[in-house]
């Protein structure tokens, strides 16, 4: 898997955010090409240990290929980060000094034409980054009603046509089954009205964002997962999320927020009777973007956002 391509964003920003202890145990929750785990790994001792997960097979052979040289202070499992809490307690590990998840598609995904993530490219719809899962686009495509496929367009897309595309695919489908990438981007390209088309960007980028964020469910476990992963982080222990897109940022953001400040009472309340105590502070109050150079170096780096927490345990 050496052709694995998958060029680590913000490694700087993110190694200088975990401020990692060489015995620390940590966790990469998107391992991908392994680029940020190894950027960990260097600094772990003999002592340390670093978890990475992934759920596409083809990452994980690459970032065990990867990895090789750190031994056993690296352990590459193919897994979603939503099971990490599972996943550690069958490796028989404790609470996490540091925790990364770098989210979106990667730069493999989206190059490998079979994978089915680029409207560019004549490929079978698929998208989805765990082989094993019964859900993709085609299926999404081809069997949710209209009234839900204009949903999931208008929610994870935000797309603004984003009936008129449901409407669309569902009139095309009863003529035949939508199998492939460039059939449906056509097919969006027909539906949106031709200014659109011409305002700058591809008209079928966000239908395709929506359809891959529906076949791996990806906000939902993004929201499951980062609960579960600040409850198993140390005292002073750090979580770092690269996000791509608003909708993955916003959840970041409120799920940090609510951790930090979790009091349910009326704003009006004398005192807390709710009991619920922080269980930590947001690192940076705005998030972290890529630099200049970066960003001319690594086009993907350009919408990144990097929020960090740290884990603070009362008493």
């Amino acid at each position: 898997m050496s052709g694995f391509r998958h060029i680590p964003v913000m490694p700087e920003e993110v190694i200088a955010s975990l401020r990692i202890r060489p015995e620390g145990t940590y966790l990469d929750g998107t391992a991908g090409g392994g680029g940020h785990s190894e950027l960990i790994a260097k600094q772990l001792s003999g002592e340390g240990r670093l978890y990475c997960l992934d759920q596409d097979e083809d990452a994980v052979k690459a970032a065990g290929e990867r990895l090789k040289p750190y031994g056993d202070r690296v352990k590459v499992i193919r897994g979603n980060f939503a099971d990490a809490a599972s996943i550690l307690d069958e490796e028989g590990a404790g609470l996490l000094d540091g925790v990364l998840l770098d989210l979106g598609v990667s730069s493999h995904q989206l190059d490998t034409p079979e994978r089915g993530f680029s409207y560019m490219a004549d490929a079978e719809l698929d998208m989805r980054m765990d082989q094993r899962s019964l859900l993709s686009a085609k299926r999404i495509v081809n069997e949710y009603s209209e009234e839900e496929l204009a949903r999931i367009l208008r929610e994870y897309g935000e797309e603004r046509y984003a009936k008129r595309i449901a409407g669309q695919i569902v009139s095309a489908r009863q003529e035949k089954r939508i199998e492939r990438t460039l059939e449906l981007s056509e097919l969006i390209e027909r539906a949106v009205p031709a200014d659109y088309r011409r305002s700058g960007g591809h008209p079928a980028m966000r239908t395709f964002q929506a359809l891959r964020i529906e076949a791996n469910q990806e906000l939902s476990v993004l929201e499951r997962a980062l609960e579960d992963l600040i409850e198993r982080l140390s005292e002073g222990g750090r979580i770092a999320v690269i996000s791509f897109h608003s909708l993955e940022d916003r959840i970041v953001k409120n799920i940090f927020r609510r951790a930090e400040h979790p009091c349910t009472c009326p704003p009006d309340f004398p005192v807390c009777i709710c009991g619920k105590k922080p269980k930590g502070r947001s690192v940076n109050r705005r998030p972290i973007l890529p630099g200049e150079k970066e960003i001319r170096e690594n086009s993907r780096a350009h919408s990144a956002k990097l929020r960090v927490f740290e884990r603070i345990r009362g008493e």
